[in-house]
């Protein structure tokens, strides 16, 4: 076994844990009871050994290299810098030191395989007086920490802080100086004199020369790295007091542009890394304590250690096919040595919305729908006859009903509370942790959306056997995260099934109830006249209430894996992990009989139950081993991994008549019988997938300061046919330290570390249906014929589902990197750079079939997309005194690009209906723009009179009218037609921006934290025009043309066909930058002021979430995800749609952390 020089000086203080904890004195005593069990092998062992001039360290380097050996010395009295010449052959230990240190007063002994050198006139130095010293280590905050190395400075003698940051140390010289070292914390040393407590503040270490990344398959020093990463600590995290993850990563993760699918509890975040890279499944790969494909929402944020995010190819490469959306690795909390610690954090607090619409009221409304009706050269309402009660109450002053702030949740309740074990030993160590998080919706009344989630975790690790030397030989580790989660919402999807929109557009001469106190429907709309103003208008609420409100989902998934770890010599490990992840849901809904309006009926109550479960594996094997000679630091990783999912089945069965008509009873089982037309029965497996793969690492430094790493990984997909089943993908990148140069040593009073960095590598996607490449054949109710003369039953039958293409591959995206981390001012100023080009070719994408065909598109290879962009970041970090301050700034740009489309106009066109029924497609992809851009036509303004009309050259409208749109003839050729459709807006931001700012003092907290986004649009309707003229509308069309000189950017009202407004134009583009203050933050840990209590911390702070946003956008939140469903198919490529959109909420909180 190969061992390393023990040098106090330069302890990694990960292994501060196995330091032999005793006095030099005892020890040398020690040695001679032991040192005839080591004389075998110290016989037997014979060294070769040639060196010239040659340190004498570089010497003892090589014997450990050449045996098992390792020295142990106080640097005070061996000089081992002193250069020598030597040559041996086949000498045992003790010939070749008495060789090397003949003549210079040296000794030494050997106990198993310990050599202590020490110096003949010191041997007794260590007798001298000494104490025992105590005290306690905490960081800036008050918090205690556990693991520091506590070391007499130039000794052995040495000690670790418990769990509660407590050490207590012997036999320590009173004229010692004591070195305080932590991952991550600068290194402290402070004189005993004579002192028996010491306690120290430390402090963070900025340049975290020791601390280390997650890079996949292992870790690396972040001084070593050489890819491009982010890693966020689980305390940073968990300081946001988010319910997930992703919103706690929003303002920590330059690059990565993390935006709500919609603020509705439990609906989660759209994440893209550098840019879209595809027009399907964009989402990066996350990767759960090694186990790749978990899910990030499934965790409570106080189960994390750490995330690391992998943008650049270099770095995610090791993950291959499914790493082209970038890897997200999150570590979740690892057990440690020393005393047990018990946690608890909690908050609750209360939600509301930060901004509302400002919507007509029923008088306005009125107005507005005379003037519809003047423009269409129609008479204006006889309100008063058509529905006198209610003309009456409107001029009594009854301002109608506002059916948004009617479903409001006003002050919301949100809270989580978690509760977390850490403790062990050097043989086992643990970790344990329970969650639950309860977060209601501010809209949706009485129907409110809740989401539940419940949480449970348990990692530990057990060293099975341990060699004499102290090296962990056998090793067994386990991972186990099992969530439970239930969930009830309203509609969040398109114009159809959206509540926010329908409660904006609904009319609000309106009431919510009729006269006998039910929901208002049609009886009470043909007794009030408001029938003779629309027959298909109905009551929004009761819709929800009816169609979307009554339903409950049920979620469980179980993430968990087991390695074995076998260390048979130092530093090589061979590791197999096995994973299993198991998911299961249900879903229940009742729909009852209703009759609202002519449009909104149902005439049988319904029960909907489905469910769905199934499972996936995951056996990986590694190999690693890592190797110092001299100052060359080599380490080498080969792995091998057997992937199979899709191990499931789903069930959806509807039915009706049931026996009850509440929810509470809405089983399958209380209905009758089955109905034609009603009862619909499916069953399916999930579809079964494999992946092989094959990767290996080498990676290489000299001194710290020159750094090289290459990746190559095989994954086999059964995507694919064969002779495409194979993706390769490889890697380099290489660093330089420049700062560790002689000739830099001029800048070493403001520049503390510069490593300049680069890297160019691959990765693949395969995520496509199975079996693109036979021809399938499907039955379904798409088949169904009737046979002979009977007309009243169908037979299932079989057709040609896809045509096939034995061609179809790997989408495969490489990523170059030029990017340097620096650190000034004696590592108080930080700044991280990057400029990538990340390009994706061989879209996987859907081909464009004719119709005639008879059958569905398969997946081609067919386009390129590229991303280009840069990344900034920048962290100050400081202390006065006991005030300690601290700022970070991120910022990143990205240009996305589609360069390639296989097809003859080079477009994947978008869909039609989506802002309103009756319009054209709005959103598509096409060479040489970006992806899900916005088109539309363009408009100059207003037409104010007939002689502008006049003086027109080309115009939309057969007989444009003044108020009328002015559309530009954007090709010039005298007329206005489809070809003059353009880009008119991008949902993807050009530059998106993080911020943070702290600040403490002697036990008080503050911070803010903030996101922002610039250079994107929104497109905004909330009225379906084209289907019904009296939706209403928000107040805004205030600013219409309504004569000459009145507007020049809204036209005259008018029905929803007119061409100004059922042509898509810029009139539905808006500004959608924005920034967010996301949080603040103020705590006190009362530790400080009462410091006899038994805990180690007991913080309370108040934050408040979503405080302002400084926007131009007119809709409630210019963060918006939502992406349409068309088809049953998600249309993950497109945002920046806002129809209705649940914003998020304002938050206020209460909150505790206590540490027992």
């Amino acid at each position: 076994m190969k061992k390393k020089l023990m040098h106090v000086w330069r302890v990694n203080p990960l292994t501060q844990k196995i330091l032999l904890i005793m006095r030099l004195t005892l020890f040398l005593m020690v040695l001679s009871v032991f040192s005839a069990f080591s004389s075998s092998y110290a016989q037997k062992t014979k060294l070769n050994l040639k060196f010239q001039n040659s340190q004498i360290k570089e010497v003892l380097n090589e014997i450990e290299n050449q045996s098992e050996f390792f020295f142990m010395y106080d640097n005070k009295q061996i000089d081992v810098e002193r250069r020598v010449s030597l040559e041996v052959n086949s000498l045992n230990i003790d010939q070749t030191l008495q060789k090397l240190f003949e003549g210079t007063g040296t000794s030494f002994k050997v106990v198993n395989r310990q050599i202590l050198l020490y110096n003949d006139n010191n041997a007794s130095a260590y007798s001298q007086q000494s104490t025992k010293v105590t005290g306690k280590v905490t960081d800036i905050t008050g918090a205690t920490l556990p693991g520091v190395s506590v070391v007499v400075k130039g000794t052995t003698n040495g000690t670790i802080t418990g769990m509660d940051g407590a050490y207590v140390l012997g036999n320590v010289p009173v004229n010692a100086i004591l070195q305080f070292s932590f991952v991550g914390m600068k290194t402290q040393e402070v004189a005993v004199g004579g002192k028996s407590s010491i306690s120290i503040v430390m402090e963070e270490d900025a340049i975290g020369i020791d601390e280390v990344v997650a890079i996949g398959y292992g870790v690396q020093k972040k001084k070593l790295n050489t890819g491009s990463t982010i890693q966020v600590t689980g305390e940073n995290l968990q300081k946001m007091s988010t319910v997930s993850a992703l919103t706690a990563l929003q303002s920590q993760s330059p690059g990565v542009n993390i935006t709500q699918k919609s603020g509705m509890p439990g609906e989660g975040f759209k994440v893209t890394i550098r840019g879209l890279g595809t027009i399907h499944n964009s989402d990066p790969l996350y990767v759960i304590d090694g186990i790749a494909g978990g899910d990030i929402n499934s965790l409570n944020p106080a189960d994390i250690e750490s995330v690391d995010v992998l943008k650049d190819a270099a770095s995610s490469a090791i993950y291959g096919s499914r790493a082209a959306n970038g890897v997200i690795l999150v570590t979740t909390k690892q057990g440690r040595s020393g005393k047990m610690q018990i946690t608890y954090d909690g908050y609750y607090g209360f939600q509301n919305p930060y901004k509302e619409p400002s919507l007509l009221n029923a008088k306005q409304y009125m107005t507005i729908l005379d003037e519809v009706n003047f423009n269409e050269g129609l008479a204006a309402y006889d309100w008063k006859t058509m529905m006198p009660d209610i003309y009456n109450k409107v001029n009594s002053g009854w301002e109608g009903t506002n059916w948004l702030k009617e479903i409001r949740n006003s002050n919301a309740a949100i809270q989580n509370h978690a509760i977390n074990m850490v403790g062990g030993n050097d043989a086992s160590k643990f970790s344990l942790g329970f969650s639950y998080s309860d977060q209601q919706g501010i809209y949706g009344k009485p129907v409110e959306p809740e989401n539940k989630h419940y949480t449970a975790r348990l990692n530990s690790e057990h060293v099975l056997y341990k060699s004499s030397t102290g090296i962990d030989v056998v090793k067994f580790e386990e991972n186990l995260n099992f969530g439970y989660s239930e969930k009830q919402g309203i509609g969040i999807g398109n114009i159809y099934w959206n509540d926010i929109h329908n409660m904006m557009v609904g009319v609000p001469l309106m009431p919510v109830y009729g006269e006998n106190g039910t929901y208002f429907n049609k009886d009470d709309k043909a007794s009030t006249g408001l029938d003779d103003l629309s027959p298909d208008i109905a009551n929004p609420i009761a819709s929800m209430v009816y169609n979307r409100g009554q339903n409950l989902s049920k979620n469980y998934n179980l993430n968990a894996n087991a390695s074995l770890e076998i260390q048979p010599i130092k530093n090589l490990i061979l590791k197999s992990t096995f994973g299993y992840k198991m998911s299961s849901s249900s879903y229940r809904q009742y729909t009852p009989i209703y009759e609202l309006s002519t449009s909104s009926i149902n005439t049988i109550d319904k029960v909907n139950q489905s469910m769905s479960s199934g499972y996936s594996w995951t056996f990986e094997n590694t190999l690693a081993y890592s190797k110092k000679i001299n100052d060359h630091s080599f380490s080498a990783l080969i792995g091998q991994s057997l992937e199979k999912w899709g191990m499931g089945e789903n069930m959806n069965v509807t039915n009706g008549y049931s026996l009850f008509t509440d929810f509470e009873h809405a089983w399958l089982d209380n209905t009758k019988g089955l109905t034609a037309g009603t009862t619909t029965i499916s069953g399916s497996p999930w579809g079964q997938g494999g992946l092989e793969s094959f990767f290996g690492r080498l990676s290489y430094d000299y001194k710290e300061t020159y750094m090289a790493t290459v990746v190559m990984r095989a994954d086999g997909s059964s995507n694919f046919a064969r002779g495409h089943r194979w993706g390769y993908f490889p890697s380099v990148s290489a660093g330089w330290v420049m700062s560790n140069e002689s000739f830099m040593e001029s800048t070493k009073s403001w520049l503390d570390f510069l490593k300049l960095r680069g890297s160019w590598g691959q990765n693949g996607n395969s995520s496509i249906d199975n079996f693109q490449y036979l021809a399938t054949v499907a039955f379904d109710l798409t088949g169904a014929y009737s046979f002979g003369n009977t007309k009243t039953t169908q037979s299932t039958g079989g057709y040609a589902e896809i045509l096939p293409n034995k061609d179809v591959k790997w989408e495969t995206s490489a990523t170059t990197d030029l990017g340097f981390d620096a650190r000034f001012l004696k590592s108080r100023l930080g700044l991280t750079f990057d400029w990538y080009n990340k390009k994706t070719i061989d879209w996987l994408v859907k081909a464009p079939v004719l119709g005639s065909y008879g059958t569905n598109a398969p997946y081609i290879n067919g386009g390129d997309v590229v991303n280009k962009g840069i990344e900034l970041a920048l962290n100050w970090n400081d202390k006065i005194g006991d005030f300690t301050y601290g700022a970070n700034f991120n910022i990143a740009h990205n240009v996305n690009e589609v360069t390639r489309i296989d097809n003859g106009e080079g477009i994947i066109h978008g869909d039609a209906n989506i802002l309103s029924q009756g319009t054209t497609e709005m959103y598509r992809a096409e060479v040489g723009k970006p992806i899900g851009y916005f088109w539309g036509y363009k408009t100059a303004g207003v037409f104010q009179n007939a002689e502008q009309i006049r003086n027109a050259k080309a115009t939309l409208q057969s007989d444009p009218q003044p108020g009328d749109l002015i559309f530009v003839d954007t090709t010039g050729d005298g007329k206005i037609d489809t070809k003059d459709k353009v880009e008119i807006g991008n949902p993807h931001p050009d530059f998106t921006i993080g911020f943070a700012i702290n600040l403490g003092y002697k036990g008080f907290d503050f911070s803010i934290a903030g996101t922002g986004a610039f250079g994107q649009q929104i497109a905004k309707s909330y009225r379906s025009f084209a289907d019904t003229k009296v939706q209403n509308y928000a107040t805004d069309i205030f600013g219409r043309w309504h004569g000459e000189g009145t507007s020049n950017k809204l036209p005259r009202l008018s029905s929803g066909s007119n061409a100004n407004w059922q042509e898509i134009s810029d009139i539905y583009i808006e500004n959608g930058d924005y920034v967010k203050i996301q949080n603040v933050t103020l705590g006190y840990d009362f530790k400080k002021l009462f410091t006899k209590i038994p805990f180690g911390q007991v913080r309370l702070y108040v934050t408040a979430q979503n405080l302002y946003t400084f926007t131009k956008h007119s809709g409630q939140d210019p963060e918006i995800g939502y992406s349409p469903t068309v088809n049953n198919e998600l249309q993950s490529w497109v945002s920046g749609i806002d129809l209705g959109f649940y914003p998020s909420p304002r938050t206020i909180l209460m909150g505790v952390n206590i540490k027992f």
